[in-house]
């Protein structure tokens, strides 16, 4: 059922967007038929599938280093108070910071290659985790934490046998948030400084007038995004199994 309401959804903003071309009278160069798209993704289904392996790449790697950041930082963050007061305003304002700003200056330290991408992606990604999974801890339920005192369990063990598993829903959530996110550092590094990825294909496509191809390389980027929102949806709700 869930393969069947995807089908129908993809075929419903399919047909809204040929109905949008037939009324607008849009013209190829500015809003292309899905037929014209649907051609060019075919023809060119190589030359996506190679810019979209670099740009997989990029997302997974930042998923998966700004998830194991975030956790190190909430971890550190709820072990020690007097840290976190310190901290956590400039954890605030690193996300307070235009992640197109950014962009630039990540490319010049660290180049046209992988690490800037992956770097921005990081950064987009970092906050989400670390602010969920402390408010996780944060909130695990204080009978749990008297009960453990009564028993003369030490700080660390109620930290790894109570609150951390406690906050894991809370961690999950954070983590497909950035699943969902983790695409937009990606493909800005991309437009920024770059020489693959389905950003800059996009680019390219665009200053030549490629509108279809353009389009093709979005739709390459969507499908990417929510087969790994999903896939990582899937491990969550395993690791999970237990929340209501």
């Amino acid at each position: 059922m869930r393969l069947v309401r995807a089908l129908v959804t993809a075929a419903g903003l399919l047909a809204l967007w040929q109905l949008l071309v037939w009324a607008t009278e849009a013209p190829p160069y500015i809003l292309p038929a899905p037929g014209r798209v649907a051609a060019a993704f075919v023809a060119r289904i190589d030359l996506l599938l190679a810019n979209a392996w670099v740009t997989a790449l990029e997302i997974v790697l930042g998923i998966v280093i700004g998830t194991l950041l975030g956790i190190a930082s909430a971890l550190l963050l709820a072990s020690f108070a007097p840290l976190r007061r310190w901290l956590l305003p400039v954890l605030v304002m690193t996300q307070a910071l235009p992640v197109f700003a950014l962009a630039p200056i990540l490319v010049l330290w660290l180049g046209y290659g992988l690490a800037s991408k992956v770097a921005m992606a990081v950064l987009i990604i970092f906050f989400p985790v670390t602010a969920a999974f402390l408010d996780g801890l944060a909130r695990t339920s204080p009978g749990w934490l008297e009960l453990a005192r009564t028993m003369n369990a030490s700080p660390g063990a109620m930290l790894w046998h109570i609150r951390v598993p406690a906050a894991l829903p809370a961690l999950a959530s954070g983590i497909r948030v950035a699943a969902a996110v983790a695409p937009i550092g990606a493909v800005v590094g991309e437009w920024v400084g770059s020489s693959a990825g389905l950003g800059y294909l996009m680019l390219q496509a665009n200053g030549r007038m490629q509108v279809d191809l353009m389009f093709a390389a979005l739709l390459m980027l969507c499908a990417m995004a929510l087969l790994l929102y999903f896939a990582l949806d899937h491990g969550l709700r395993r690791m999970t199994r237990w929340q209501v």
